[in-house]
């Protein structure tokens, strides 16, 4: 299987910028979108590949935020976020629930530039971890993608030493992705690119993606025992369309 995550900055101008052309080609299994910033009756969707099925969950400020998830197949069960929890109410979290997996779709929150939602964040981090790990702890397999909003390490951006201060490498954001990992959840990239520089994010100011001085903030991370079913993880930084660029997996299940 094929599943790909992508930040879309957008959905209504990521299809003017040739959305549904690279679905078309790129025919994967299963697409998370963040950022959609529409409700489904917003988005024309009628040039959109055949044969997915749509989930929403649109934040209820207008032209912010939201997911979207859309798979070929069709899932046992889907929780939307901010119906059945009470973690969720900006439309950040979509949940598939299939017979193989569970995968969560997630836009986590900026911490902002002044730090004004760097508490909001880490709450939201600390929740969702604990969410995750009760979710495996119940015999699930979970798979989890989505805009983190923080590099790892210093292999994940271009300026690691500019931004020590900066949110989305903060000492604190990092050590939760550190929690993260001690608590088994893999960073599937790394399974398959241990060393390779690559981003998935790009600041819109002083052409930064031309010069690739980037950040990778955007990830699929699964229970460390499904390490070994993992084929392939990828970044597909050619892609335009958004600030970020696809990233993705394929997976046996």
């Amino acid at each position: 299987m094929r599943l790909i995550s992508w930040n879309l900055a957008g959905m209504r101008a990521a299809i003017k910028k040739g959305l549904f052309d690279f679905m078309e080609t790129d025919n994967a299994d299963i697409y998370c979108f963040q950022e959609v910033k529409a409700r489904s009756d917003q988005v024309p969707l009628i040039e959109c590949p055949d044969g997915y099925h749509k989930f929403w969950n649109p934040a209820a400020k207008a032209g912010y935020s939201g997911v979207a998830t859309f798979t070929k197949m069709e899932p046992k069960s889907v929780i939307i976020g901010d119906r059945d929890n009470d973690w969720d109410d900006e439309g950040r979290v979509i949940i598939t629930k299939f017979d193989e997996f569970t995968l969560l779709n997630v836009y986590f929150p900026n911490g902002q530039r002044d730090l004004g939602r760097l508490n909001f964040k880490m709450k939201f981090y600390d929740y969702f971890l604990q969410y995750i790990d009760d979710l495996r702890d119940r015999g699930e397999k979970v798979i989890f993608c989505g805009d983190v909003n923080t590099a790892h390490s210093e292999i994940d951006l271009a300026r690691p030493k500019d931004n020590i201060k900066t949110s989305g490498f903060l000492p604190i954001e990092r050590a939760w992705m550190n929690k993260l990992v001690a608590h088994n959840w893999t960073d599937t990239y790394r399974i398959k690119n241990k060393d390779k520089i690559e981003y998935s994010w790009w600041s819109q100011r002083s052409g930064a993606r031309p010069r690739n001085v980037g950040w990778r903030i955007d990830y699929f991370f699964i229970d460390s025992a499904l390490k070994s079913k993992i084929t392939d993880a990828f970044i597909l930084p050619d892609v335009m369309g958004s600030d970020h660029c696809p990233v993705g997996i394929e997976i046996n299940i």
